[in-house]
């Protein structure tokens, strides 16, 4: 065997080992020192302006072919223009070459194994730690976990190991960057799928999850196996599985629910540890009325309201927790009111609303009805005769006695009373009628005077 031929087994075993060390087919190296060589060649006095380079993928023999072009671009002519002394100037440049092609390959591969990673949760170590960002060792490549992402309050030291949620996965020339979070809602997640062997089987499913990083976190969980109740099997035996969630989160609270469909009851849920008595949907609005007794008003709303915000997080609702005293003081302000019985109708002729009484009468506009027109007559006008509801009676005038009888005759214009004392219901008499005295003597009327019996 030829030096030259020793020298390329070589090569060809070296060529090999780096591939399977670095995680790279030969084939990829192959064509990396394949174009190394065709620059090699090109820099050397004489060399042809086209060459292209053959190398044997058994011996790695390589040769060198020069071409020459047609004014279309066809090849006219090719020949073997391997140079005599290439090896050692080609040795060099592809070398320096190929060990360029090698770090592209490799920064290639890691940016594809993390690229289908985003969502997962990462394990690394923190090599160094600033105001604006924190460094992760993932092993072949590093994680950058921004300040923005960091828990408020949060400084793990150098040395230590931190798990963290994959957000994005950007490819950049020196390399992968991969930026994580430790406040992300999916951490919650991906952490009790490594603990609860129930949630990474999918019998145990985590439906919504509301967080403030650093403080409480609340959960809904939903079982698919009537066997199996979801919040014990978050829980554990002795909370040992929870646990663990909340040392890795650095003594983050966690609420755990049992999710429901019926929406009432999952709110009442969500809102745990507190009781709550009654909850009232509006569906309109998304509202969500509580109710709860005035000792546990303090702990549904929970500190600075946070247990209202996460329940309404979690549920999708917007949630407005009034206590049993609160409500009660809310309906009695409508107990001494009286409300109209009717309803608003679209005039066909108009257009116009118009306002129909439940029992009758002509239809009002809005006009008629804000200038008070809505108010029952009944209700406002004075009986005829008589006095207003709100207002005493005129007492009756005195009157003389006359001669002969109790009743004394009208002074002259004056309107003429009835004899029952113009009570209220009571009609005029006629003008050619006299009112007959008690004495059994009529009264003689005064001319000109308009008799009246009551109210006209």
């Amino acid at each position: 065997m030829s030096t030259a031929s020793t020298g390329n087994f070589e090569m060809m075993e070296a060529l090999q080992a780096l591939a399977l060390d670095k995680g790279i087919s030969v084939d990829s190296l192959l064509e990396a020192l394949a174009n190394a060589l065709v620059s090699a060649y090109k820099r050397m006095p004489g060399a042809a302006e086209e060459a292209y380079v053959t190398i044997d993928a058994d011996n790695l023999d390589f040769r060198v072919y020069g071409q020459e072009l047609d004014e279309d671009g066809n090849v006219a002519r090719e020949w073997d223009a391997t140079p005599d002394n290439f090896g050692r100037i080609a040795a060099q440049t592809a070398k320096q070459v190929l060990m360029q092609k090698v770090r592209e390959a490799e920064r290639e591969l890691k940016y594809e194994e993390y690229a289908g990673r985003e969502g997962d949760i990462v394990t690394g170590i923190i090599q160094q730690t600033d105001s604006r960002f924190t460094l992760l060792d993932l092993g072949k490549v590093e994680a950058l976990l921004p300040q923005a992402e960091q828990v408020p309050y949060e400084r793990p030291e150098p040395g230590t190991r931190l798990k963290a949620y994959i957000v994005e996965v950007r490819k950049n020339p020196r390399g992968p960057q991969i930026v994580v979070s430790r406040t992300h809602p999916g951490l919650i997640k991906r952490l009790f799928e490594l603990e609860v062997p129930e949630i990474a089987d999918g019998i145990v499913i985590l439906k919504a999850v509301a967080r403030e990083p650093g403080h409480r976190t609340k959960i809904a969980v939903w079982s698919n196996d009537t066997n199996v109740d979801p919040v014990g099997a978050c829980v554990g035996a002795r909370g040992a599985r929870v646990r663990m969630v909340v040392n890795e989160l650095r003594g983050e609270k966690i609420d755990i629910v049992p999710y429901t469909e019926d929406l009432q009851d999952f709110v009442m849920k969500a809102l745990s540890p507190a009781k709550v008595k009654e909850v009232r949907l509006d569906h309109e609005t998304g509202t969500a009325e509580v109710i709860v007794p005035d000792y546990q008003l303090s702990l549904a709303i929970g500190k600075e309201g946070q247990n209202a915000r996460l329940a309404a997080r979690l549920t999708g609702w917007r949630v407005d927790i009034k206590s049993e005293t609160q409500l009660a003081e809310e309906e009695a302000g409508y107990e001494g009111e009286e409300w109209a019985e009717g309803e608003w109708r679209e005039d066909p002729d108009s257009g116009e609303m118009v306002w129909h009484a439940a029992e009758g009468g002509p239809a009002l506009s809005a006009d008629q009805w804000n200038a008070g027109g809505g108010e029952s007559e009944s209700d406002d006008t004075p009986a005829a005769g008589g006095a207003a509801p709100d207002e005493p009676a005129d007492p009756a005038p005195e009157r003389d006695p006359a001669e002969g009888g109790d009743e004394a005759a009208p002074d002259e214009g004056a309107d003429r009373i009835a004899p029952d004392g113009g009570g209220a219901g009571t009609e005029a008499a006629p003008e050619d009628e006299r009112a007959p005295a008690e004495g059994g003597e009529d009264a003689a009327p005064d001319e000109g005077a308009d008799r009246a019996g009551g109210a006209s």
